[in-house]
């Protein structure tokens, strides 16, 4: 397993200061490279900065790092922007792209949970991008979630957020506590030392949820045409939809590769054995194959 080295970084990204976490395989040259996205809420000590070291020492140069108003970089806080996110990924990869471990035109995306998502947002509008791997990802889209629930549900449930917009609210919470991300699963993850971090905080805007309900990611997958994807998805998942997973690879024209993990809820993928080293290595295996 190849030697890695970490570098604190800070880029900006729109005039917002964003901090990160560059590691550098030991290889005689440049190395193919990767930025990483996660979940909601998610800092660069948890989720992407677990996947982060495993693809370093699989011989990928990797960036984890805070998206705007999480974590240590700036911006508003505890507030999902998602135009913004995307703003940082594209920053993200104008910094590897800069980086004379990174070889030319090897760089790509990859995205666990909600960064899912905006990985595959990012990567189709993003040429710089040469392949998009998605872990346990969240594919939203305001259709799906409009027929799912029926549109006057939906639209109220959008007026509740704007109503309140500024309002704080816990992003977890015990029992049947209201939070953000709400139930069992989530606050086993966040509500614990799982994810200790000094970086994360509980709190989180109600217009953060209008943002993640009206993000449209699965919108994105006809434009992945000349992106390879791979998509890495547990066939149970409560809280990202393995239909909607499937949904993205099927509507993706390009090169394409879904494996399909036995996990038993979302967060397995976040730090659980077997899951996480399966899906790292496959993802590895991609990443070598296609940047």
């Amino acid at each position: 397993m190849t030697a890695v080295r970490t570098e604190r970084v800070t880029f900006s990204a729109g005039g917002v200061d964003l901090v990160g976490d560059l590691r550098l395989p030991d290889l005689p040259g440049p190395a193919p490279a990767v930025a990483l996205t996660g979940p909601f809420t998610g800092v660069k000590e948890q989720v992407t900065g677990l996947y982060a070291e495993r693809l370093a020492r699989a011989g990928l140069v990797t960036l984890a790092f805070d998206h705007r108003g999480f974590g240590e970089s700036g911006g508003r806080r505890g507030h999902e922007d998602g135009e913004g996110k995307l703003a940082d990924l594209r920053a993200a990869v104008s910094l590897l792209g800069g980086r004379p471990e990174v070889a030319p035109g090897r760089i790509g995306l990859v995205g666990v949970c909600l960064g899912g998502g905006y990985a595959v947002r990012a990567a189709a509008s993003d040429p710089r991008v040469r392949a998009v791997a998605g872990i346990a990802g969240a594919y939203n889209s305001p259709v799906w979630f409009a027929e799912r629930m029926g549109v006057d549900a939906y639209r109220g449930a959008l007026g509740g957020f704007l109503d309140r917009y500024d309002e704080l609210l816990p992003a977890v919470a015990p029992g049947d506590g209201e939070a953000a991300m709400p139930g069992a699963e989530p606050y086993a993850y966040y509500g614990t030392s799982r994810s200790a971090s000094p970086h994360w905080v509980n709190e989180v805007t109600r217009g953060s949820l209008h943002s993640l309900m009206t993000l449209d990611a699965l919108g994105a997958a006809p434009l992945l045409a000349a992106t390879p994807l791979l998509v890495v998805h547990g066939r149970a998942d409560a809280y990202c939809a393995p239909e909607l997973a499937a949904e993205l690879a099927d509507r993706s024209p390009g090169k394409k590769e879904v494996i399909w993990l036995d996990c038993r809820e979302h967060i397995d993928l976040y730090d659980v054995e077997p899951y996480v080293t399966q899906a790292a290595d496959a993802t590895a295996a991609f990443l070598h194959d296609h940047l």
